[in-house]
Order: structure tokens, then C-alpha cells, then sequence
């Protein structure tokens, strides 16, 4: 089975693809179809985007997996300027932020509410499978266990794709998750460990038709 991840970001190619590790399936990516086009993304939650991309890439291959995040302060109201939602690339309304422009600039946003703040993601999930659309998110509540700590110290390391993990911390271990010399192994991929990834994992396949079907 062949499937399209509608996207450019490699560290977000490699996540789908560990995640459905125990599926034969040949993944593609825009890059490798040439694909340069992107819809506008209008929506209101990461959920909201996710199928708008979905629905914009699903002209080009029959089953497409995109996805879309926001990034919560917890200490910030949502209606806050400062609080990046959506805009994680633009915040505020800044130009578009490469990676070690989005280090500096939320490690001096971070730096000025006082070096350590609780944070979460908010990710929409949506699949595109022979014209019907499925999508997947978890709200505020339902991520509790996977709220983590940003600072404003960054890491010497980096995660190419996810800048943000280089001032990015385990709420328990204290560890980056880009880990450092005596800090182990760990990435941001932790950020969806147990129950949440579980989920995830069974509403790709579902929504890709491979409990239905053999690949």
C-alpha cells in the first residue's frame, strides 16, 4: 500500500513512519512527487488544518496522511499575543522563523516569564483515504500527562524539523528531549509515548483502511 505524508518536514516523514513500523506500506513524501503546492490554511485548530491539507493533497495520491500542531503556554491566556497557537513559525506575526530563529526567539520569550514555563502541543491528525476524510485530536485535558517544560538555556544539540526540542524538557526527568552527553536517549518523540501514541496509532490505521484490508 502506497501512502502520501503531505508534508516537507523529514523529522515529521520519520514519525509516521516508526509509527506504522508493523504495516507494509511504501510511504511518499511532496518532495518526492514534486509536489510545490499548498493550501491555505484557514482553520481555527490544528484539527481544522489537518484537513484542509488533507483534502488539498488527496487530488494527488489516495491515501494521505497531514497534520498540523499548535503550541500552548500553559501560563499565558489563549487570547494572549504572546501565546503561540497556530503560528509557531510566525509568532505574533513575525516573519517566517527558520529553526534557529525560533530557538532564539522563544528562548528570550521564555527567558522574560521567567526561564521555565509548563507547555503543551495540540495536534490535529487527518487522513485522506479514496475521498473520505477521517481526523483526530485530543484537547487540553487529554494531554495533561504529556505537558512538558520549555526553557530559556537551549541545548548545544539539534533535532532537525523540531528547533523547539533543543529548550524542550521531560516534566519528570528534566531531561532535553534532543538529549544531551550524560542525559541518554530521548527526542521529542517521548511526547507521545504511552496511551496517546497507542491511539494514535490505531485511529492511522483505521482511517487507512488497514484493519479492513491486507496491504
Amino acid at each position: 500500500m502506497k501512502v502520501l505524508i503531505g508534508t516537507t518536514n523529514p523529522s515529521k516523514v520519520e514519525r509516521f513512519k516508526s509509527l506504522l513500523s508493523d504495516c507494509n506500506l511504501t510511504f511518499y513524501t511532496l518532495k518526492d512527487l514534486k509536489i510545490t503546492e499548498e493550501p491555505e490554511e484557514k482553520g481555527r485548530t490544528p484539527e481544522e488544518n489537518a484537513i484542509l491539507k488533507a483534502k488539498f493533497y488527496g487530488q494527488y495520491f489516495d491515501r494521505v496522511i497531514c497534520n498540523d500542531a499548535g503550541l500552548y503556554l500553559d501560563g499565558l491566556d489563549l487570547d494572549d499575543p504572546r501565546q503561540p497557537g497556530l503560528h509557531v513559525r510566525t509568532p505574533g506575526g513575525t516573519r517566517r522563523l527558520d529553526d534557529e530563529g525560533m530557538i532564539a526567539y522563544y528562548s528570550n520569550l521564555i527567558h522574560s516569564l521567567g526561564g521555565k514555563v509548563l507547555a503543551y502541543y495540540l495536534e490535529g491528525i487527518a487522513v485522506y483515504h479514496k475521498g473520505r476524510i477521517s481526523s483526530f485530536m485530543e484537547n487540553r485535558d487529554e494531554v495533561q500527562t504529556s505537558m512538558f517544560y520549555m526553557i530559556d538555556r537551549p541545548s548545544a544539540k539539534r533535532q532537525p524539523g523540531w528547533p523547539l526540542d533543543s529548550i524542550s524538557l521531560d516534566r519528570e526527568t528534566l531531561t532535553y528531549f534532543v538529549g544531551d552527553e550524560n542525559d541518554g536517549d530521548f527526542s521529542g518523540e517521548n511526547i507521545i509515548l504511552g496511551e496517546y501514541r497507542q491511539r494514535l496509532v490505531n485511529f492511522l490505521k483505521d482511517a487507512l483502511g488497514l484493519t479492513e484490508e491486507k496491504p
